[in-house]
Formats: structure tokens, sequence, C-alpha cells
């Protein structure tokens, strides 16, 4: 109950990134309609997004290995943790190119290949010195401002950070953890996707409908639920389960956006590398709601959401996800919950509009964010939970607006693990992050 007291509390104040960010950036693919999605440029543009972030943290790599929790250690880090090429192209006014390049994290990429003539053993091919991944790539056709046609490589708009992921539209250094740690952030798959805008002033709505490929039941474990089944290991994805997709936004009241989305798909272990993996266990089918509110004005900003994730046959598949080949690219670590929790909110406050001749005054915003999370809100006997993926957490800290589309972010997080049983986690960072169209013609 006090959890849920404090998320109550931060959705009271709920909102949306600074009014001076307002670019196309901060669109959904549902407000990209025909009347919006068209606009800023003739024939093309070309922009895109990047983050810089240095950690300094007082605990270990692992809270699993030791009775008391994570060793109380201090290290440091630092990274690129994406920077992303956006680029879109009129065809004509009806038909549009847009594609997004992400590079993340400075690793080493590799490839995955199933070689089934060797008893389908897996095989890793190392083929890049970077990380390299497509993060969009479709064709738009814009028919009505109510009803559009998009097809390729695209965002799936379950929960508030997939829709708005880019590094401006969240106070602090990092994505929201809950979000990101049961959900695939940046979501992205293959598929088509119908979208619009419809009603005016009051009754104003805009959608969105999908049918994407569907997470693979092999990448499922037990400390990030489904986040690790994102297809696009192997070079084709298995579409035999399709998910549908569903968003709806009201946009009716200035300043105020209230959301939510459901994804849906039958049987997640049709999607698995190797068919006889679930074959004995029948459907394993996936079920995940979200809710948020987003609301901003001159004073402040602030957004809340939830997400509810439900997962069938949990036990049948936690035993057969531990037996998986350990030259696989997946975890194996069980057991799998059959129910996943995140919600949180955060809200930051403008100090500039303190001021009356406020031109020459920086836009700085404190803030202050709280998340909730739990990879294993429920599991199913014989199986029991890990008390350490029970999180809850408080982030402190400011965004220092240099420019409307350059953030210097600077924050404090502590976690408490497992209800205060454990070793808590704390950390302060460092970040700065942009956003923008660098060529527009």
């Amino acid at each position: 109950m006090k959890r849920l007291a404090n998320f109550l509390v931060l959705s009271l104040c709920a909102a949306s990134p600074l009014m001076a960010q307002e670019t196309t950036s901060e669109q959904s693919a549902a407000e990209q309609s025909a009347e919006i999605y068209a606009k800023g440029y003739d024939k093309f543009r070309f922009g895109g997004y990047g983050e810089v972030l240095a950690n300094f943290m007082d605990y270990g790599i692992n809270r699993y290995t030791r009775p008391e929790g994570n060793e109380k250690t201090h290290r440091n880090s630092i990274s690129i943790p994406r920077f992303v090429l956006a680029f879109d192209y009129k065809f004509n006014s009806k038909w549009i190119l847009g594609a997004e390049i992400e590079f993340e994290a400075g690793g080493t990429g590799s490839a995955y290949e199933l070689e089934n003539t060797e008893n389908g053993e897996y095989e890793t091919e190392v083929e890049k010195g970077g990380e390299v991944a497509l993060e969009q790539f479709h064709i738009t056709r814009l028919i009505h401002p109510a009803f559009n046609v998009r097809a390729g490589h695209l965002i799936v708009p379950v929960g508030l950070t997939n829709e708005h992921h880019e590094p401006i539209n969240f106070f602090g250094t990092s994505r929201p953890e809950g979000e990101t740690t049961i959900l695939p952030s940046t979501w992205h798959e293959n598929g088509i996707e119908v979208f619009g805008t419809f009603g005016s002033k009051y009754t104003r709505f805009n959608y969105q409908f999908q049918v994407v490929a569907g997470l693979n039941a092999n990448g499922f474990d037990r400390n990030t639920w489904v986040a690790s089944g994102k297809q696009g290991i192997f070079e084709t994805d298995n579409f035999t389960s399709p998910a549908y997709v569903a968003r709806l936004n009201y946009l009716g009241v200035p300043g105020l956006k209230l959301g939510g989305s459901f994804y849906y798909c039958h049987n997640t272990g049709a999607n698995s590398d190797k068919t006889a993996t679930y074959k004995s266990i029948g459907n394993i089918p996936l079920r995940i709601y979200t809710a948020d509110v987003q609301y901003k004005n001159k004073y402040l900003t602030a957004r809340a959401n939830m997400i509810y994730g439900n997962l069938g046959n949990t036990v049948e598949l936690s035993n057969a996800n531990g037996k998986l080949s350990g030259l696989s690219p997946y975890s194996r670590v069980t057991p799998i919950a059959k129910n996943a929790v995140s919600y949180g909110g955060e809200v930051g406050f403008n100090l500039r509009s303190l001021c009356r001749d406020n031109t020459r005054v920086p836009v700085i915003y404190p803030f202050v964010r709280y998340e909730y999370y739990n990879p294993q809100e429920e599991v199913l006997s014989p199986h029991t939970a890990e008390l350490r993926n029970k999180v809850s957490m408080w982030t402190a800290g400011a965004n220092w607006y240099a420019l409307p589309n350059l953030v210097v972010k600077a924050d404090y997080t502590t976690r408490r693990i497992g209800g205060g049983k454990y070793n808590s986690e704390n950390e302060f960072s460092l970040g700065v992050a942009y956003i923008a169209w660098f060529l527009n013609k």
C-alpha cells in the first residue's frame, strides 16, 4: 500500500517534456498523422539523437551471489548508450520513407546462426567492431488524418518510454528502469500498422494498431521477464504467432495526454528458434497492459505510468528454458514469473517560471522520480520468486536545458532491494543528451 500511495501522489502531477522542446521528435507515430507527419520539410530531413553517460556506483555487478545482496564496493563507468541517425524522405506528398539506425554502447557485434545440419547447435560469428541496429525502417502511406498505413520495422508503442524514447523525453540520465527491465527498450519489430487522429477540441484522440513479429519465449527469464524475448538475433524473424498491439491516447485537454496500450501474442513458444522446444507445453500466451498520463504547463513537467503483464504456462516454460543449450544466446536463469509489474512517476519544476523577466535565466528543472518494479511479481508453485528482483527506487536530480534540444543531466539514485532485506544500491550519474534535425530540404 505504501508503494501504491507513492505512485498515486506522483500520478496526480503527471506530465510531458519541456515546452521549448516541442519538435516532431516528441510526437509518437500515432501523432504523426497526415496533417503533422508531412510538415516541417519539403523533400527530406536528416537528424538524430545521442547520449553520453557517466555513473559512479557504490555497489558491485551482481546482487544475486551474496546472501546480503550486492557487494558494497565502488566502481565507475562511462559510456555512449546510443547514437542514432534518423532520416525521412518524401517520394511525394503521400508516400514517405522513414529510417533510424542506432549505434549502441560501442560493444562487440556478433551474429548467431542455428546450424540445423549440425543437430541444431548455435554458432557465433563476430562480424563487426560495434553494435549497430536498425531501429526503424518503414514506408508510410498518408491517406486521411484518421487513417494511414505504415509497413516495415516499427516502434512498438507499449509503455510510455517506448512511445517517447528519445533522451530529452524523460528527466533521468537513464531511461526509466522499471519499464526497461521487464520490456524490450527501444522495442522495434517488423510488421504493419494503421494509425491516425480523430475528433476535435475536447474529444481529440489518436490511435495505433499493429500486427508485428511476436516475442520469442526462448529469451524469457527470471530477472528481465520478457524483455530479452525480442527477435532479431537471426537474419529473419519468426512470424508463426504474430503479436497484436493497440494504443489509444486522449489529447483533448491542452497539455494533458492520457494513454493506454495492449499487447497480445497467442503463443510465444511458436516463435522459438527450434520448433520442438515447447511442443509438449502447448500455447504460451502473453498479455501486457499499460496506462500512462502526462501533463505540462509553463511551471511543471511530469509523467506517470504503469505496466502489468501476464504470461501463460510459466512452470513448464521455466523447466524448458532451464534446459536450453549452453551455446545459445539466452540466459537460462529461471523461474519465469506468471505476472510482472512496473509503475512509477516523475515530476519536475521549471525554475525559470519563477522569474518575471526570465529571458536571461537558464532553463533548469529539478525533479524527483519514484519507481517500483518486479519481474517476478507472481511465481507459480512449485517455483519460488527471487526476492532480490523486487526493487523500489527514488531518483532526484536536475536537468539544465542549455538549448531547447540539448540537455545536461545530473541525478542521484537509491534502490531498496527486496523490501530492504538486502544491501541498498546507490549511484550518482551525469549525462549529456541532444536531439535535432540537422538538415531540412
